[in-house]
């Protein structure tokens, strides 16, 4: 009786990325590209930015330059950096080491007399 063998892939640590950015940030880049979507609507026609017309450069040349900017931004940094920043906007006290826990109060060890 042989045994089956399944091939087993050497790396699986290897991080996915595109264009040198994280899947977090492509989400980052494409939340921008729909939101300056959105406000290029409202941009009136006749209003230019550096030669073009603004809701063009607000569709298109924004989100694009918002790849090299993230690359820049992120260079030496450690993955997830772009995640943990953002969470510890919204929690700051959470990340710090030096802040008392507010709902544990007892300690975990229990001297016996």
């Amino acid at each position: 009786m042989s045994l089956d063998l399944t091939p087993v892939h050497r790396n699986l640590h290897t991080k996915v990325t595109f264009l040198g950015l994280e899947f977090e940030d492509l989400i980052l880049v494409l939340a921008l590209a729909a939101l300056m979507n959105l406000l290029a609507h409202f941009a009136g026609n006749n209003a230019h930015f550096l030669g073009m017309p603004l809701n063009i450069f607000m569709e298109f040349v924004v989100p694009v330059l918002t790849v090299p900017f993230l690359i820049l931004f992120k260079y030496g940094r450690p993955r997830g950096y772009l995640t943990d920043l953002l969470r510890s906007f919204f929690a700051p006290r959470a990340w710090c080491a030096l802040e008392r826990d507010s709902q544990l109060r007892d300690g975990y060890v229990v001297e016996e007399e």
